[in-house]
């Protein structure tokens, strides 16, 4: 019988997620040439719609979406959908080289710190 358990730790995970995808866009904006977020509601803004679609592409595609989760294709969809964030985040700003660099500094995130970014 399902309590439901189940339903709020994904839940969890996911918020968690969004938070430390929110942190780590803030690192990448500065370090990453092409690559721009102003403001702290774009910061929370992207990190929701990267993080939403993120999840959207694991469920229906059934493809780990994390930039080395597997291999050079997620790596390719890790930059994709950071590009097509940009269309749905105002003040948010990134060229095809910010979206390639962004998700190579979010994968070299992931392989330091044990918790999923992307």
């Amino acid at each position: 019988m399902d309590t439901g358990h189940s339903t709020g730790s994904e839940f969890l995970r996911w918020f968690g997620r969004m938070i430390i995808t929110a942190v780590v866009l803030a690192v990448v904006s500065f370090l990453t040439p092409g690559f721009s977020i102003r403001g702290l509601w774009s910061f929370l803004l992207a990190a929701v719609v990267i993080s939403v679609i993120d999840y959207l592409v694991e469920k229906m595609m059934k493809v780990d979406a994390a930039p080395f989760g597997k291999g050079f294709k997620g790596f390719i969809i890790s930059a994709i959908i950071i590009y097509v964030a940009q269309f749905l985040v105002p003040g948010m700003s990134v060229s095809i080289i910010g979206a390639i660099l962004g998700a190579l500094v979010i994968g070299i995130v992931d392989a330091v710190f044990p918790v999923r970014v992307m």
